[in-house]
């Protein structure tokens, strides 16, 4: 039951980074979502709202990552593809309300535990994304530079979308992400 009241905490904490920031992530918005009682969360997070954050974006991180994983062995246009397409979804599916919650964390904060967070996801990504997409047929090099410009612009492209509350601009980006990818797995 513990460890169940600590993952919904979590979880819930993650939900709310991806739509609402850092701001809207308070012990009571958290208290709201997930019904846990006050007392749970200075019982499971004894270092407060920072522990709660940093754990809630490894977990996203986490997930965003065994995604990642699930497409081993595949070309590295399909690596991409379907990277663009864990990002796409959350945006349709939340009707352009959620985005990633380890940017709007990095963006919000300056507690250095939290940026270091968020700086370990984002390699993790990368390291993993580059290793994939040379399996997937890219040079080592080329894999190394797409896996940064794969995560740097499909954040970006969410930013643009929730924005404008429209897929268009994130679509514009993809669409431009596989026409490169095509040209370096052609070369």
């Amino acid at each position: 039951m513990a460890g169940e009241t600590r993952a919904k905490m979590v979880q819930g904490a993650a939900r709310l980074l991806a739509t609402r920031g850092l701001q809207g992530a308070s012990f009571g918005e958290i208290i709201e979502q997930t019904g846990v009682p006050r007392g749970s969360i200075y019982h499971h997070f004894p270092g407060g709202k920072d522990q709660l954050v940093g754990e809630a974006i490894a977990w996203a991180g986490e997930r965003a990552l065994a995604q990642i994983r699930a497409h081993d062995g595949e070309s590295a246009e399909s690596i991409a593809a379907a990277f663009l397409d864990l990002w796409r979804q959350l945006l349709v599916r939340g009707d352009f309300r959620a985005g990633c919650a380890v940017l709007a964390v990095t963006v919000a904060t300056n507690a250095d535990s939290l940026l270091e967070g968020a700086a370990t996801i984002f390699t993790t990504w990368q390291d993993t994304l580059a290793r994939l997409l040379e399996q997937g047929g890219l040079s080592a090099v080329d894999a190394t530079q797409f896996a940064a410009l794969l995560i740097a612009a499909s954040e970006g492209a969410v930013v643009m979308s929730r924005a404008q509350r429209d897929i268009a601009s994130f679509d514009v980006v993809a669409d431009s992400i596989l026409h490169q990818i095509r040209k370096l797995t052609s070369e």
